[in-house]
């Protein structure tokens, strides 16, 4: 069975462009907080926000008994790196980034963790002809293959998405994040598989799951819900039931089934503790319902490839 973990930015200070939710907490209120959810087995911790003292970071995840997914390193950064950083034209710029990705891969292992997960949102473009796309893959991957050289046994996980900040972010896609990858050539990069993101890029995350473990580069998962217009950051569960079905059913025939899921869910104004009750219990009994599902009598459905069979036989199930 996977283990659970919830970003430790999630449980912080709570704002979007028009409003503060929820003010900023401690490490320690956060940690403290995450160990107050039922079913709860870790935290994906975030870079540089929760390293400012690595011994009161170790100190309270074993306080809490937490166990760690992995390290969110913060691509994007208020006052720096304003026209990205593994694509920053400036070569200064770059090698402040590799520079800054190499310390979190140390300071992650020396937390026994050997997966960093980063989202480049402010790596693309706003408008045409702003940048020169081959020149960006290949800061980008000059970038990468530094950092990730000097820890081979980490992996670093791309969680591509959509746009946000900017109007397109370089890596938007499933296939776009693989073709990256794969071109590069560097083993421990991969994707980061956010299943709100594949959503929002229209994508059916079973499918974004399949192509990403086919090409060896489904690293990592995270969880949440949307409606498809917009990257909401819901309870898993809240709009698309069946495709976390399919998705769990798929993740199972691929192998991944004794790592993470990690949770990015904005509770707001709601209690944060109640939120993520919730989004641990709804993510148990998904796959409860999945548990149900006879392996050989989908298989044979899916040979079929006939919904009028398949559909009702996955309503039989509830």
């Amino acid at each position: 069975m996977n283990k659970l973990a919830i970003i430790t930015a999630f449980l912080g200070g709570l704002r979007n462009r028009y409003m503060v939710y929820q003010d900023a907490r401690t490490l320690s209120e956060k940690l403290a907080m995450a160990r107050q959810v039922i079913g709860c087995d870790g935290v994906e911790l975030c870079y540089p926000d929760d390293f400012e003292s690595p011994a009161d970071l170790r100190a309270l995840l074993d306080q809490h008994q937490l166990g760690i997914a992995a390290v969110n390193f913060r691509s994007r950064r208020t006052g720096r790196w304003w026209r990205g950083s593994m694509t920053s034209e400036s070569a200064t710029e770059r090698q402040e980034f590799v520079d800054d990705l190499r310390r979190a891969f140390d300071l992650a292992a020396e937390l026994g963790c050997f997966r960093l997960t980063t989202c480049p949102l402010n790596e693309g473009v706003d408008g045409i002809f702003e940048a020169d796309y081959v020149r960006l893959y290949d800061y980008a991957a000059e970038t990468l293959a530094a950092a990730c050289a000097h820890h081979p046994k980490t992996r670093l996980c791309i969680e591509y998405k959509k746009n946000d900040p900017r109007a397109r972010c370089l890596f938007g896609t499933a296939g776009e994040t693989a073709s990256f990858c794969l071109w590069t050539g560097i083993a421990n990069l991969g994707a980061t598989l956010d299943i709100g993101h594949a959503i929002y890029a229209d994508e059916r995350p079973a499918q974004s799951a399949a192509l990403l473990a086919k090409s060896g580069r489904l690293f990592y998962v995270h969880l949440n819900d949307n409606d498809g217009r917009w990257d909401w950051d819901m309870i898993p569960g809240a709009y698309h039931i069946w495709e976390f079905v399919e998705l769990f059913y798929t993740l199972r025939k691929l192998g991944y089934t004794e790592d993470w899921y990690a949770f990015d869910v904005f509770a707001k104004e709601h209690d944060t503790i109640e939120t993520f009750n919730a989004v641990m219990s709804l993510t148990r009994k998904l796959e409860a319902i999945t548990d149900r599902i006879d392996v050989n009598m989908m298989e044979a459905l899916l040979a079929e490839r006939n919904p009028s069979r398949t559909i009702p036989y996955l309503y039989s199930l509830l």
